[in-house]
């Protein structure tokens, strides 16, 4: 055999020994992968995206883990639905924060739909092996307080019966601090992103853990 050959016969295993580990570092450089699928209070409307909460929770959490943010202004739970199966199986997320819901109560649409939306979600996340978190949403009270608490209530009972962690809403203060509510009086400035970074990360970062 010529030597050529032998030094091939060698080198090829090697070179693909090196090629798996590469890949197999390269699938590893972060631990836990985070999905948000929300509307524009996780897009940033109105500010930086730099300065948006899901921005800050990223650079909170550093380089081990991964934000995948995949929230669109105006979306609603149904259009969630939609574009779940797909972003399931692009990332491979291990958390889904699911921040939906507020679009559906300001059009006013059933809330019947809004929870089995938010129930059919639920589902293809932990179909998929990742944990579901919903962010509880309250409308404002210009709205009727019937239909505002009704649809209120939607999360905690969602939370209930399918053993979901919930994020109860906490952001009222927000509404009535000068400087926290851009001009359209519902979507939160960049001086609100730290407070509801500091919100959501108290109960997302012990699941990426």
């Amino acid at each position: 055999m010529r030597p050529a050959a032998i030094q091939t016969m060698i080198t090829r295993p090697f070179i693909n020994s090196l090629w798996c580990l590469f890949i197999l570092l390269g699938a590893n450089t972060y631990g836990s992968t985070l999905l948000i699928l929300g509307d524009s209070l996780s897009a940033g409307y109105g500010i930086n995206q730099e300065s948006g909460w899901v921005a800050l929770l990223e650079s909170d959490l550093g380089d081990d883990h991964r934000i995948i943010n995949g929230s669109i202004s105006g979306d609603t739970t149904g259009g969630g639905l939609n574009r779940l199966p797909r972003l399931l199986q692009e990332f491979n997320p291990d958390v889904v924060l699911l921040e939906l819901g507020g679009n559906d109560g300001l059009r006013g649409q059933p809330l019947a739909l809004m929870k089995s939306n938010l129930q059919a979600m639920i589902e293809l996340v932990r179909d998929a092996g990742a944990e579901p978190v919903l962010f509880g949403m309250r409308l404002p009270p210009n709205y009727g307080r019937r239909y505002s608490d009704a649809f209120a209530a939607v999360y905690p009972q969602l939370s209930e019966s399918e053993k979901v962690l919930l994020i109860p809403f906490q952001l009222e203060e927000l509404s009535v601090t000068e400087g926290m509510i851009q001009e359209d009086g519902l979507h939160p400035t960049a001086l609100a992103q730290p407070i509801i970074k500091d919100v959501v990360k108290g109960y997302i970062a012990p699941l990426m853990e």
